[in-house]
């Protein structure tokens, strides 16, 4: 009984494709730099804007320069020619849990996010929070925010608080 060739479908799979582009990541070490320059925050556009919708990019770069100026910290990390992922942090001394590592904003655009890159920036500053002696690091994250939650929760953070504000406008 002889056996018929079957025809090789063509078709892509997303599937594989997804694996392919998982095991491509993996192959590829994640550089993160730290913006050090009007230049960098600038290329920091497009990720931070995908978090923060609100803000205006006549101002974004003289906000941050300024804010670093506060202690603020912003680490990056590019592919494929562009910032794909920031992170926004700073060293801070609260009463209530002592000297910590503050997480002010992560952000991934879109199209990048599930290959990586926020959890490689949440492990570099957690790095940098020890290299430092503290022993905690801490951030707010928006109540609607559930894939964020899963990230930080498969991270090793848990929910300690509700975070109020009072708009005073």
């Amino acid at each position: 009984m002889e056996s018929a060739v079957q025809p090789v479908d063509a078709s892509p799979n997303p599937t594989l494709e997804v694996f392919n582009t998982m095991e491509k990541l993996l192959k590829t070490e994640i550089q993160i730099q730290e913006a050090q320059t009007r230049k960098d925050v600038l290329k920091c556009w497009d990720a931070l804007v995908a978090l923060r919708p609100h803000l205006k990019r006549e101002t974004f770069a003289d906000t941050l320069l300024e804010m670093f100026q506060e202690g603020y910290k912003l680490a990056f990390v590019e592919a494929e020619g562009r910032v794909v992922a920031a992170i926004g942090y700073r060293f801070q001394n609260f009463l209530y849990n002592g000297k910590h590592l503050y997480i002010d904003d992560l952000s991934t655009l879109p199209e990048y996010r599930g290959r990586g890159y926020g959890g490689k920036l949440l492990d570099y500053v957690a790095d940098l929070a020890r290299k430092n002696g503290l022993t905690k690091v801490t951030l707010d994250s928006g109540h609607q925010r559930f894939t964020a939650h899963r990230l930080y929760l498969n991270k090793g953070y848990v929910i300690t608080s509700h975070h109020f504000e009072q708009n005073l406008s």
